[in-house]
């Protein structure tokens, strides 16, 4: 179970990110975030596993609360949260391999890891996370050899290292072709269903949140104005969410 109660995000130059933000979400479930740029869908996700800090409010991931965490305990709470970015993250220099593998880093000895010796069954589960993902044939080539759909399922690969309970996916088919944001999505949906992750992802059209989403929050101008299933998302609400003048495609 994720709360989060009364979330607000103020930065130093008085932009009001987010503002007293409440939601649950249950154990297993694929919550939609949804809103336009600027809304704080963002900055939602990062708060939540502390990549941004909060201004008031609390997040509690399973009965623990991140928000007041130290840095031994926000380690271990970061463990279990994986997440997933819009352009990607990776080094693009580094083979593939060495790019999942950084998502075990909060597990192996850090100084094996900065002269990329990680312990044997850390390269098979990478290897094992490639083949999930259909990339395992590319395991020993450069990153930026890859197309943008190929180095987002590296980036699944890469989160799905941690074995985490959560994941975050902030974006993550927004610089993809439809083709390609239904394959990553579908990746998505594999995990959720398969490994009974909760995923949080942000998405701009509704179209994948009524594909994918078992329920969906919106926010505008960092306001929570709906929560729901995709199928509540009627007319009058779609214009509250994305404005008046905005037109409903799927």
């Amino acid at each position: 179970m994720l709360q989060v109660e009364h979330l607000t995000k103020v930065y130093s130059n008085g932009t009001v990110a987010l503002e007293d933000v409440s939601f649950e979400v249950p154990a297993g479930q694929f919550l939609a975030v949804i809103g336009l740029s600027g809304s704080g869908k963002s900055t939602l996700l990062r708060c939540i596993n502390r990549l941004i800090e909060p201004t008031e409010g609390r997040i509690i991931w399973d009965g623990v609360d991140v928000t007041t965490a130290g840095p031994d305990e926000l380690r271990r709470i970061r463990r279990n949260i994986g997440m997933v970015f819009q352009h990607f993250n990776l080094v693009e220099r580094s083979k593939v391999i060495t790019n999942v593998l950084a998502g075990s880093l909060g597990y192996v000895n850090p100084v094996l890891s900065v002269i990329n010796r990680f312990p044997q069954q850390y390269r098979d589960q990478a290897i094992a996370q490639l083949n999930r993902v259909g990339l395992a044939d590319k395991a020993y080539i450069r990153a930026d050899n890859l197309s943008g759909g190929q180095q987002q399922r590296v980036g699944v690969a890469r989160a799905m290292m941690q074995e985490p309970g959560m994941l975050l996916a902030d974006e993550p088919v927004a610089s993809l072709d439809p083709v390609l944001a239904h394959s990553i999505m579908q990746y998505l949906e594999k995990i959720n269903q398969e490994d009974d992750v909760m995923v949080l992802c942000s998405l701009h059209f509704l179209d994948l949140v009524h594909r994918y989403a078992d329920r969906a929050i919106a926010l505008n101008e960092g306001k929570l104005v709906f929560e729901g299933t995709p199928a509540e998302i009627d007319d009058a609400k779609f214009k509250e969410i994305y404005g008046k003048e905005a037109e409903r495609v799927g």
